[in-house]
């Protein structure tokens, strides 16, 4: 199976211990999350965020319903946070948020490594457009809660 990746870098003027619990709370995804992915967040809440958590979710893309269960493979605040599709659209799916303290800034590394069926055609033409968008999207939301933020291209 062809993997592939993305990786997204922002820079915020705050230590990783003020942004880490941003990031760190599932109920900001919704906040993070494009209207047009219809995204809800099945789990019941408070959600506790520790080493095996699952969440499940429920989302539309391209007008498909779906379904996807993550779970938290790694658990280290304020420096990084780590999930795994347990159940979902892609034929493998890890997410890495990296926090790395940077003087009195922070940077955050998104680092995405998934698999999707059909492949490269899928990924180039679907896949990886969508995950540019929804990533644009992160960051135009993240820039009104971080004013103070840089952003370096997904790439």
């Amino acid at each position: 199976m062809k993997t592939f990746e993305l990786i997204s870098r922002l820079k915020i003027s705050r230590n990783p211990e003020e942004v880490f619990p941003f990031f760190a709370d599932a109920s900001n995804l919704n906040l993070l999350t494009p209207e047009w992915l219809s995204f809800l967040i099945i789990t019941p809440p408070p959600i506790m965020m520790e080493e095996r958590r699952e969440i499940d979710y429920r989302l539309r893309l391209h007008g498909i319903p779906l379904r996807w269960r993550s779970r938290i493979k790694v658990w280290d605040p304020p420096n990084l946070f780590i999930d795994e599709q347990v159940r979902g659209p892609f034929r493998y799916w890890i997410h890495e948020h990296h926090f790395r303290g940077v003087g009195q800034s922070t940077i955050i590394e998104d680092r995405v490594s998934y698999g999707v069926w059909g492949g490269s055609i899928i990924d180039r033409f679907i896949v990886e457009p969508d995950l540019r968008r929804i990533f644009e999207y992160r960051c135009a939301r993240l820039s009104n809660r971080f004013p103070d933020m840089t952003i370096e291209p997904a790439r």
